[in-house]
């Protein structure tokens, strides 16, 4: 299902960018809050917020669940950004449509004006699917935040289609694994917990 998706992201890229155009989201206000889903510091007061509310002793064993508000985002970033190395397809050009690669000649550690895939994507997806596990009713209101943000990515020209969907498939998967490294953690504690304290008997 994933490959199909980005087969059909890619066969979608030319028509995203001619008619998936404003300019100007970055200027209205809900073009904003849809971006700031992938700016890292909204997930490092998610986070905090998260940690502050389980704190005391009773809910301990939940302070990683706030760990992995911030390590989904995180980690999902610094895959953005190794992987723009790695592919090193540039962004849209507004004039015409294409895809245009940097040698690794030129700058092998710059990832100036690279685009796949969208760091912002994969970090809004990243913590969604964070966000989704932690409160899976409402898993759908944090993955259109995340959808929102690639969105105001396309319409701003920042990036092709595919950048996003290619972004988003990736940050559900470290999403997910860190979940897993937070369901894990939590089951040792909890299990820890659980076992009962032999009394010590002391020789006289």
């Amino acid at each position: 299902m994933a490959v199909v998706a980005v087969i059909l992201a890619h066969l979608l890229d030319e028509t995203a960018w001619r008619s998936a155009r404003l300019l100007s989201v970055n200027d209205k206000d809900w073009g904003r809050l849809l971006r700031s889903m992938g700016y890292l510091p909204t997930w490092g007061v998610i986070a905090l917020a998260f940690w502050l509310q389980q704190r005391d002793q009773r809910h301990g064993d939940q302070r990683r669940y706030a760990w992995a508000l911030l390590l989904g985002p995180a980690l999902g970033g610094g895959v953005a950004e190794v992987l723009k190395l790695c592919i090193r397809r540039l962004r849209p050009d507004p004039e015409l449509f294409g895809y245009t690669f940097r040698s690794i000649a030129d700058g092998p550690w710059s990832n100036r004006g690279m685009g796949m895939p969208s760091s912002h994507v994969l970090v809004a997806f990243g913590g969604a699917a964070v966000l989704a596990r932690l409160y899976p009713r409402a898993r759908w209101l944090w993955y259109a935040l995340a959808a929102g943000c690639a969105a105001t990515r396309v319409l701003a020209l920042g990036h092709f289609l595919s950048d996003v969907v290619v972004a988003a498939l990736l940050g559900v998967l470290v999403g997910g694994l860190v979940w897993q490294w937070a369901e894990r953690g939590t089951a040792q504690t909890a299990s820890a917990l659980a076992k009962p304290v032999q009394p010590s008997i002391g020789l006289s």
